[in-house]
């Protein structure tokens, strides 16, 4: 089954989506420039603070915590010490370029968490397959917001139906590193219904993915309840369907993969028409 995560700094929806059965709890540290990347868009820039970390490990029972640091700077080294001690099972490095950025990260761990690097510039794919050759990656997570507006795209899903994201996929595959890409709503909802692109996660081999603010957005909902509720259905609906999907064949794969790049196609017209 796949890795299911979610972003929160609160220790009681941790508690459900733990409960519910998420895999990862995942705390977003990255703030050093995501405004000026992302400020313009509709999309969640975290306000978690370094202190969460100890919060939430204490509220875990079953999940791994995954925490998300800044891309490398001078502090890094404190800033990645501090989230090791204080109970990060995985660390993520965002948004970097060049093999040392990632050799530097590589060796502020030192084998003390696991390592899962977020590729999410088109100057880390440009330079993938150096990077590959490091030794201490344990994980890779294909950031589609930050590349597709790196790539000049419109649309993230446009990584997924033009196959840059199953080119990249298959690089890692090859190094035999574990891998995910992307987010998804509740299955059945979605710009892009999530059922298709889980669909293509099985189809790519991958390991991973992150359940978006779209499949349960605690900042609009705060009733406890629906929370749970919105959790324990969601997750069962997307285990079922990944059920299904382990019998799939490839004649199936291909059809999901042609109904993506169609529906793909379609969101950008309408997109490109309201401009």
């Amino acid at each position: 089954m796949i890795k299911l995560m979610y972003i929160t700094n609160n220790p009681e929806i941790a508690r459900i989506a733990e409960d519910s059965g998420v895999d990862r709890i995942f705390i977003d540290l990255e703030i050093n420039g995501k405004e000026k990347r992302q400020g313009h868009l509709d999309t969640v820039i975290s306000r978690h603070s370094i202190n969460d970390v100890k919060i939430i490990k204490e509220v875990l029972n079953k999940s791994e915590l995954l925490v998300r640091v800044n891309p490398i700077y001078e502090d890094s080294k404190n800033e990645v010490d501090k989230v090791i001690n204080d109970g990060a099972n995985i660390v993520m490095l965002p948004y970097f370029k060049t093999k040392q950025e990632v050799k530097d990260f590589l060796n502020i761990v030192n084998g003390r968490a696991k390592t899962c690097l977020l590729c999410e510039t088109p100057e880390a794919v440009k330079n993938l397959d150096e990077i590959l050759e490091l030794q201490g990656i344990d994980e890779i997570h294909i950031g589609l917001n930050d590349l597709h507006l790196g790539y000049g795209m419109d649309f993230m899903f446009e990584l997924l139906a033009d196959g840059t994201v199953e080119k990249i996929c298959n690089k890692i595959k090859n190094k035999n590193i574990k891998y995910g890409f992307g987010g998804i709503a509740r299955v059945g909802m979605g710009t892009l219904p999530a059922e298709n692109i889980l669909t293509e996660h099985y189809r790519l081999g991958s390991s991973m993915v992150i359940l978006s603010r779209a499949f349960c957005n605690t900042e609009e909902i705060t009733d406890k309840k629906i929370i749970e509720e919105l959790f324990e259905t969601g997750i069962k609906d997307i285990r079922k369907k990944e059920f299904e999907l382990q019998e799939y064949n490839s004649i199936q794969f291909e059809e999901n993969r042609k109904k993506v790049i169609n529906g793909v196609s379609k969101i950008v017209e309408q997109i490109k028409n309201k401009e």
